[in-house]
């Protein structure tokens, strides 16, 4: 860009300054710019709100998608709860029975008998688990 081309332009901008600013004075002429102002300003605040509106409208749709899933969840867990609550009693009735056998002597003599059977097969198939290991 030479030096006078930069000159007319500067020309050009300084003479439509003047004339956008020299407007607002002339008699009226303020009148018809605060007008426009509003308009534009009434304009701008409509689109303000509307965009506003869209967006509660976005969060409505938010709270109604976490409150369905909140409710769901609470189900699920009210569920699991109730499943608790009866495998608890299950293993109360269990447990009872487990105390009532081991009261008794001879039932101690028969779970002791059977808990040394287990024990004795688990190692006969360790052993032999191992030698097929080595042989």
């Amino acid at each position: 860009m030479s030096y006078r081309s930069f000159q007319s332009r500067s020309r050009e901008i300084r003479s439509s300054r003047s004339a956008l600013f020299d407007d607002g004075l002339e008699e009226g002429g303020l009148r018809a710019s605060v007008s426009f102002s509003s308009e534009i300003k009434e304009h701008d605040n409509d689109a303000a709100v509307d965009t506003l509106h869209d967006r509660v409208s976005f969060l409505k749709r938010i709270t109604g998608d976490i409150h369905e899933e909140v409710e769901s969840h609470n189900r699920l867990l009210d569920r699991m709860g109730n499943g608790m609550d009866v495998s608890r009693g299950v293993m109360s009735g269990t447990m009872d029975r487990f105390k009532a056998v081991f009261e008794k002597k001879s039932s101690r003599r028969t779970c002791a008998l059977a808990g040394t059977f287990v024990l004795s097969f688990l190692a006969v198939y360790y052993l032999i688990r191992v030698l097929r290991f080595f042989v």
